[in-house]
């Protein structure tokens, strides 16, 4: 499995060479999330589906995004203007 995709208990996380890195992320309930987007191009931290808690701004070169997790589970999320970026947050009790 490459290293961006494994589940890796961080608060941060880098949107590089269009993708989340790390991908998956485990925090516990409480933590806040911060993204950081380091690419050239705009990106979004958006909740896949409907109803999801996660919806940053479009976020320009050098932008961060934060999120407090308060409810365990797992929360999958893309990028509205790459669908195919995609990662999740895994919030454990």
């Amino acid at each position: 499995m490459p290293p961006s995709a494994a589940t890796v208990a961080v608060d941060s996380v880098s949107i590089k060479d269009f993708a989340y890195a790390p991908a998956k992320v485990t925090v516990k309930a409480g933590a806040t999330v911060t993204w950081r987007n380091e690419d050239q191009d705009p990106h979004t931290v958006t909740s896949s589906g409907t109803g999801g808690p996660l919806k940053s701004p479009t976020l320009n070169t050098g932008d961060t995004f934060r999120f407090t997790f308060i409810t365990p589970g797992t929360y999958e999320y893309l990028c509205t203007i790459h669908p195919f970026m995609t990662a999740s947050v895994t919030v454990t009790p």
